[in-house]
C-alpha cells in the first residue's frame, strides 16, 4: 500500500514507544489492516478514514479523519460492542476484504444505538448478535447446512446429531452428550437468514454459534464473554 485511503473501524489499540499506538482496524476495503498510528488512537464504534503505507503486515497510518459525532454505548450494548470487536479480531484473517461481514458490523453497530429504546431489548440484542454472527462465519467459510448430515444425507427428523465444525451433524445415537434432534435442525433451515427465529430455535443458534466460534478461538476464550457473564451475575445477586 502507498497512500492508500481506508475506510473503516477501529476494533482494538495498544501503545507502542512513547507517543505512538499499534492499532488494529476493520476496514471496508481489506478486512482487517493493523499499523501504526503516532498520534491518539480514533474512538471505538466511529467510521473512519485514514491513508495506510507500508509492505509489511504493520502499515503507518496517517490523515486521521474520523466521521459523524461520537457514539457511546452502555450496559448490554457496550458488552455487545467489545465482543464484536473481539470476534472480528481474534477470527478475520489479516488484510482480506470480507465485505459482506464489514456491512453487517456497520448495520449492528446502528441497532446497538437503539437497544435501550427496543421493546425486547434482550430478545433484539440476540438476534442482532446471531445475525451477525451468520454473515461472519458464512464469510469465513463456515456456514451451517441445515439439510444434510457430515454424510451428505438428508436431516432425518427422528435421528439425533452432534454438530462438529469442521464436519457439519453427524448422527449420534439417543442419549449423546450436545444432541439436537433432526426435527430441531429442520426447523432452523428455513428461518436463519431471516433473522426470524421463535426463542426455541434462538436458543438453538446461540448454542450453535458458540460452539463454532469457541472452536475456532481454540483454548484463549473471549474476554468480552467472561466480562458479560461477570456483569450479569453481578447484576443478579
Amino acid at each position: 500500500m502507498r497512500n492508500e485511503v481506508l475506510h473503516g473501524y477501529l476494533i482494538h489499540h495498544r501503545k507502542y514507544r512513547e507517543r505512538s499506538h499499534i492499532v488494529h482496524l476493520f476496514t471496508q476495503e481489506y478486512g482487517r489492516v493493523d499499523g501504526i498510528l503516532r498520534q491518539a488512537p480514533p474512538p471505538q464504534y466511529q467510521p473512519i478514514t485514514l491513508q495506510a503505507t507500508g509492505k509489511s503486515d504493520l502499515k503507518n497510518f496517517t490523515k486521521l479523519e474520523i466521521i459523524n459525532q461520537p457514539v457511546f454505548f452502555f450496559g448490554d450494548a457496550f458488552f455487545a460492542g467489545f465482543y464484536l470487536n473481539e470476534v472480528l479480531l481474534r477470527l478475520c484473517p489479516l488484510e482480506e476484504a470480507m465485505p459482506a461481514s464489514f456491512q453487517q458490523y456497520h448495520e449492528t453497530l446502528g441497532q446497538l444505538q437503539h437497544l435501550a429504546n427496543h421493546a425486547q431489548p434482550n430478545v433484539f440484542l440476540k438476534q442482532i448478535l446471531r445475525q451477525f454472527e451468520y454473515v461472519l462465519l458464512e464469510e469465513l467459510g463456515y456456514a451451517i447446512e441445515y439439510d444434510t448430515d457430515a454424510r451428505q444425507q438428508p436431516i432425518q427428523a427422528q435421528q439425533f446429531y452432534q454438530f462438529h465444525l469442521n464436519e457439519g451433524f453427524l448422527p449420534v445415537a439417543a442419549g449423546a452428550s450436545g444432541q439436537l434432534s433432526g426435527a430441531q435442525i429442520l426447523a432452523m433451515y428455513d428461518y436463519e437468514k431471516s433473522g426470524d427465529f421463535t426463542p426455541e430455535q434462538l436458543q438453538l443458534l446461540t448454542r450453535l454459534y458458540r460452539q463454532m466460534i469457541s472452536s475456532l478461538l481454540g483454548d484463549r476464550p473471549l474476554k468480552s464473554r467472561q466480562l458479560w457473564i461477570q456483569n450479569f451475575q453481578k447484576k443478579t445477586e
